[in-house]
């Protein structure tokens, strides 16, 4: 008799880092002004990096022009932000931390964030905002999904099996993913939706919270292209631009 799967399994690497940004998110209860010190010192600002202010002391010093580019990722305003970002990560993040292992993914994750920092650093050089939110490597993850989500057998495909198999069947190459009618689609509704409604990541400043648009195409751009130097899956004799296109005549 086969035993019955859950309804909703998640990677370890997944469930891990979804616990991460919860326990981080508990710095809420600290009073206003550590919780205040910990988003200037480990949030994303631009003005940090400001070659005209060097008589300025920000908080975290020269450490915090490092690791922010990163930890800003793992910082959020609200359950509501947070809970954006982690129902975005439970499809696409968990087929790629089920292809990538862990080690992999976790560096993924960091990558794609630090990306997304510089894209919003180079568009919103002197902002004194604090960036933060997942977003940027989120969007990675997507970016990376479609390189194998609409291969046959894969996720997105008409005809798809078990979850760890359909994470890793042979991925696109760049060349053949843009040339891919569904991936197309997908590239031209979800850069349409970042740019009219910018959900995501957001900075905080004193007008209240703005959305930081910009790190999400570039943590997406980074997951699309980088993908394949974290990609432990061969890409077969075949190529699997082959198997994508013949999805709909062996879905029934």
């Amino acid at each position: 008799m086969t035993p019955r799967e859950p309804i909703l399994t998640l990677p370890g690497a997944l469930t891990a880092y979804i616990l991460l940004l919860a326990v981080i998110h508990l710095r809420v209860l600290l009073p206003l002004e550590w919780e205040n010190w910990t988003i200037d010192v480990f949030g994303f600002i631009p003005k940090r990096y400001d070659a005209t202010l060097l008589a300025i002391d920000f908080p975290g010093g020269a450490g915090a022009k490092v690791w922010t580019f990163v930890t800003y990722s793992l910082l959020h305003a609200n359950l509501s932000h947070i809970g954006f970002n982690v129902l975005w990560l439970l499809p696409f993040g968990s087929a790629l931390a089920r292809r990538f292992g862990a080690l992999r993914f976790f560096l993924f994750m960091a990558v794609t964030a630090a990306a997304g920092a510089l894209a919003h650093l180079i568009t919103n050089e002197h902002s004194m905002a604090p960036m933060i939110g997942a977003s940027a490597s989120v969007s990675g993850t997507m970016a990376a999904a479609i390189r194998f989500a609409f291969v046959k057998g894969s996720f997105l495909s008409f005809s798809r099996g078990d979850a760890d198999a359909a994470a890793r069947v042979p991925a696109l190459s760049l060349w053949h993913a843009l040339r891919n009618p569904r991936v197309l689609a997908f590239l031209a509704i979800w850069f349409g939706v970042n740019i009219i409604f910018g959900v995501g990541s957001i900075a905080i400043g004193t007008d209240g919270a703005s959305v930081a648009w910009q790190a999400h195409i570039g943590g997406f751009l980074a997951g699309l292209i980088l993908f394949s130097l974290f990609d432990p899956v061969p890409r077969g004799a075949v190529d699997a631009a082959d198997a994508s296109s013949q999805d709909a005549s062996h879905s029934g």
